[in-house]
């Protein structure tokens, strides 16, 4: 079946209207979403489902877009099934002003980007460019994130969506779209409606290379260090003041390198602080602690437990306290019960003429946590690539492949039924 031939906008097409409109969110922000231009994108969206024929497309009052496709099988208990990506971009980089820049038929050579030519992807820095020689990549010109990650996922579910309405041959049961803010700020599901959704499973499609499918990811707890200094006049302070800036800063070295990000890989979980405010009496250090076995994350609190004790032990008269709170689990372990999930998304990519590979992410997804609120969901290649940077990319073929495995993966379940 030729997915392609009735097209009047391409995923490309889509791609490059989404991400010119800004949606970086907020982590300072405590509105939801948390910032309002996630709307603008929300709602241009909303428009091309409903000019598509889906009737019940719509924004709701926390930025998340809904619709339904409906069942077009005589087949009856056909599960039902839902397409998820995120509309916010990273607040790492700036996501203002993109000017997104199709290289044609990419031959392996560096390509340098206009507006900063210090910003160049090489094969050294970007392997799986090595994937992509003949095909065309887009890149943003220099200064901002291109965002793909994840308006990539965010156009092939658009492009998917008007295929399987001008291709009722292609059969399938209810599909549930599902396009939410704030995901890059650890809060893409607060307010998510499951109930509104009413699936059965969910794929997210904001990973990668071709063929890749996650179905297991970091298990994630946020960890905040409050340490009581003494504070004292320093032109008086002579064996008085305890500076809790300095008791922080000692903490923060001492933390050993084989729990560092930068120290860890594979399968590897780490402890990383993300920020440090305060002054001479409080300072507070906020972590992040990740690692794929959940009972290792109460191991990697007592090693910021341990090294507090044995620095604070030159400070006798400050105190320290740690908090932790749960951030997302591992999916995995939820996805473990339904495994037809995992296998019929491997099955649709093989359909689109791919090799399925299934891989762990060292991070988490929207699907972390609402495999967790009983929506399993593992994560499916986008084809985006160096997320949150200058120097992100997406080829085109591969979105084009992301979107035909959403195609077969609604026939799967159909099938399969």
């Amino acid at each position: 079946m030729d997915f392609n031939a009735s097209l009047s906008f391409t995923v490309t097409d889509r791609f490059l209207r989404y991400v010119v409109i800004d949606t970086q969110s907020d982590p300072a922000s405590s509105t939801t979403p948390s910032t309002e231009k996630q709307k603008d994108l929300g709602r241009l969206l909303v428009n091309e489902l409903l000019e598509i024929g889906i009737a019940d497309a719509h924004l709701d009052e926390y930025g998340y877009v809904y619709a339904t496709i409906p069942a077009n099988t005589d087949k009856v208990g056909v599960p039902v099934i839902c397409f998820c990506s995120h509309m916010d971009t990273a607040p790492d980089c700036s996501g203002k002003d993109v000017k997104p820049i199709i290289h044609k038929n990419y031959t392996g050579a560096d390509i340098v980007l206009p507006d900063d030519n210090t910003q160049v992807l090489k094969l050294t820095n970007h392997p799986d460019l090595r994937n992509q020689v003949g095909n065309d990549i887009i890149t943003a010109s220099g200064n901002t994130v291109l965002g793909a990650d994840n308006k990539a996922g965010v156009a092939e579910i658009m492009d998917a969506c008007y295929q399987l309405m001008q291709h009722p041959e292609i059969k399938h049961g209810a599909i549930k779209i599902l396009f939410t803010p704030d995901e890059e700020i650890g809060r893409g599901v607060d307010k998510a409606d499951i109930a509104k959704i009413g699936a059965f499973a969910c794929y997210t499609m904001d990973g990668e290379s071709a063929g890749n499918m996650e179905n297991e990811t970091f298990s994630a707890d946020g960890a905040k260090l409050t340490i009581q200094g003494v504070s004292t006049h320093p032109g008086f302070a002579k064996g008085k003041m305890e500076s809790a800036i300095k008791i922080a800063g000692q903490i923060i070295a001492a933390l050993p390198d084989s729990l560092a990000p930068e120290h860890t890989s594979d399968m590897q979980g780490f402890v990383h602080p993300v920020e440090v405010s305060g002054h001479v009496e409080t300072a507070i250090v906020e972590f992040i602690i990740r690692d794929f076995e959940e009972d290792k994350l109460k191991e990697h609190a007592n090693v910021i437990r341990r090294v507090a004790d044995e620095v604070l032990n030159r400070f006798p008269n400050s105190t320290y306290t740690l908090e932790t709170h749960e951030q997302y689990r591992n999916m995995k372990n939820v996805l473990a019960q339904h495994p037809q999930i995992v296998d019929y998304g491997m099955e649709a990519m093989r359909r689109a003429g791919l090799r399925p590979k299934l891989c762990s992410i060292r991070g988490g997804t929207d699907g972390s946590r609402l495999s967790f609120m009983g929506l399993p969901t593992p994560n499916i290649f986008a084809g985006e690539h160096a997320f949150h940077s200058k120097q992100e990319w997406v080829s085109v073929q591969d979105m084009q492949k992301a979107v035909e495995t959403i195609l077969h993966l609604c026939m799967v379940w159909e099938e399969k039924t």
